[in-house]
């Protein structure tokens, strides 16, 4: 099956291994283009019988997903969250959830920081593997007055229990491999040198499983059903969103150097001093 070619991510194909290769530069930010060329991409695969397994990295060493674009604060092109959604989703949801849906097992090679919505996309995966000493994961809306909008708050129930995910939300910390790997934010914590071949091998061998395996195995497991939890986010998000405190810090964020590559380094530290 033929895709479009995008622009900021880079796809190879091999033995029903899909390879999709984030590339939004400085820090790859999910902005608008980097979204739709995503869903783009998402809504084709359903009927991609050749891919069996389609695997997300970066580009970019240092960053996987920075998070979404805070300049999209001033862009009239945002318009309506809701636009263009399924019903009962806002579109940073419905990013996620067509992640969730695919037939094909999605994978994500976590090397560098997600934040945000990266953390979102993370979460979203059915799998999820990340470098020691080099990943990180953080959902820091909260640092903007607002809450994770793109089903950061249902991902991380479905995950790691109520508690530890009103930890990650309000803490709006940093977290290492090793703490995602136990909490179970991630599968697995993978020695920084070796992630590239651990991937590449479950890859390969979830791929060359006898066919029907993987869509039996999906049917048996299917996604929780997250509908009621996504209108209960969207609330949340869109009465913080609105409030004259968070376009301050979002602005504020921006005019510190946040989405330069030493603010995003610093994101935490920079977003508390506002």
């Amino acid at each position: 099956m033929s895709h479009p070619t995008p622009e900021t991510l880079h796809i190879t194909r091999e033995s029903g291994v899909m390879r999709v290769v984030i590339d939004n530069p400085p820090v790859n930010v999910l902005s608008l283009a980097l979204m739709a060329e995503l869903r783009t991409l998402l809504a084709g695969l359903p009927e991609d019988a050749d891919t069996r397994v389609v695997v997300f990295e970066s580009a970019d060493p240092e960053f996987f997903l920075a998070h979404v674009d805070f300049t999209l604060v001033d862009d009239p092109a945002a318009g309506d969250p809701t636009a263009g959604a399924p019903a009962g989703l806002n579109v940073f949801q419905a990013l996620g959830e067509a992640l969730r849906a695919l037939p094909q097992v999605s994978i994500v090679k976590l090397t560098g920081l997600a934040r945000g919505g990266g953390a979102e996309f993370v979460a979203a995966a059915d799998l999820s593997f990340a470098a020691i000493g080099r990943a990180g994961l953080g959902q820091i809306e909260a640092l903007g007055g607002i809450v994770p909008g793109g089903g950061g708050t249902q991902y991380l129930r479905d995950r790691v229990s109520r508690s530890r995910a009103l930890e990650i939300v309000l803490g709006a910390d940093l977290f290492d491999a090793e703490t995602a790997e136990r909490y179970g934010w991630v599968n697995r914590a993978v020695p920084a040198g070796e992630i590239d071949a651990f991937v590449d091998r479950i890859a390969r061998n979830i791929a060359n499983l006898p066919e029907g395996t993987i869509a039996a195995a999906k049917s048996a497991l299917p996604p929780a059903d997250l509908s009621a939890g996504m209108l209960l986010e969207h609330a949340a998000w869109a009465s913080q969103f609105v409030k004259p405190a968070a376009e301050k810090l979002i602005r504020g964020g921006l005019a510190a150097g946040v989405q330069t590559r030493e603010g995003e380094r610093r994101l935490e530290d920079l977003m508390r001093a506002l």
